[in-house]
């Protein structure tokens, strides 16, 4: 079974490119994570809104990473963290084409 955890915040940018570029190496470095599958990265320019749907092998992994990551955030003055974690539904998924193991 593989974990999915949705994450947003405000955020007041950058966004698009500007985001890509600013943020390459940090989306480098989730790719070291414990469990870590992987992230779609999710902003809203309009509503100052940024996060991400990312995809864990455990339970467990998805937990220590969201820890991890609340305090990075928290280190930026961004505080006010939506998040949940989900069992993903494999066979529902694979019908729909989407990315699981």
């Amino acid at each position: 079974m593989t974990y999915v955890l949705q994450v947003d915040f405000k955020m007041n940018g950058p966004f698009g490119d500007e985001m890509a570029e600013g943020f390459a190496d940090l989306a480098k470095s989730i790719n070291d994570e414990e469990g870590f599958i992987w992230k779609i990265w999710t902003e809203n320019a309009e509503t100052n809104e940024a996060g991400g749907i990312y995809s864990f092998q455990t339970k467990e992994t998805a937990e220590n990473y969201l820890n991890m990551h609340a305090k990075r955030l928290a280190s930026f003055g961004i505080t006010n963290i939506n998040s949940k974690i989900f069992d993903v539904n494999s066979k529902l998924t694979e019908i729909n084409k989407g990315p699981v193991k």
